[in-house]
């Protein structure tokens, strides 16, 4: 039975992108079906539109409250949630009816530099200013707690001398790229 999937982003949207096509390309009983997002002018809407996806925004008063969010999913019948570089948080009437059901990555070896406020660059200058010898990727389910949730995989990297957050960046990039797509297949179809 085909599971669909919907992805949740607020920037750029090159992890979404990724995920698109890995699963255009599988072979496995799962797609996507939705981009959703939070921002109107994030670029993420027009790699939506270059993808030939649906791509629905939402404003901040329908985001927080959830319940259009979740009207439309139920609609679409939409069975995972994946988070790429979303950053607003997922409001409990959603994460009550996706329970172990909602994916997110975050750009470092969780718990070390998580938490609100703490995404992208910000997080990759935390560890280069605590000189932290390794950072990574890690993916996990979302709670109602942000970067709390059960950590499902963890992929690390080395913190180089002349590490930069742009190119510490680039090297966690490449980790999501390579392990994102599979572990969410791998999480999903284990869940059957």
């Amino acid at each position: 039975m085909d599971k669909k999937i919907a992805i949740l982003a607020s920037g750029n949207g090159s992890n979404a992108e990724n995920i698109v096509r890995y699963f255009r390309d599988s072979a496995d009983d799962i797609s996507v079906r939705l981009i959703i997002s939070n921002r109107p002018k994030a670029f993420v809407v027009e790699r939506a539109k270059m993808l030939g996806m649906p791509c629905c925004v939402f404003s901040k008063e329908f985001w927080d409250d959830g319940k259009a969010v979740l009207a439309l999913l139920l609609h679409e019948d939409i069975d995972w949630l994946v988070l790429a570089g979303f950053l607003a948080k997922v409001p409990d009437c959603i994460l009550d009816v996706y329970r172990q059901r909602v994916l997110n990555i975050h750009p470092s070896l969780l718990p070390k530099y998580g938490g609100k406020g703490m995404y992208g660059d910000k997080v990759h200058r935390a560890v280069l200013a605590a000189g932290e010898s390794q950072s990574g990727i890690t993916i996990h389910y979302v709670s109602e707690a942000y970067d709390a949730g059960e950590v499902v995989a963890q992929y690390a990297c080395p913190v180089l001398p002349a590490d930069t957050p742009d190119t510490l960046a680039a090297r966690v990039h490449e980790l999501e790229y390579a392990h994102y797509p599979q572990v969410i297949a791998q999480t999903i179809l284990s869940g059957d």
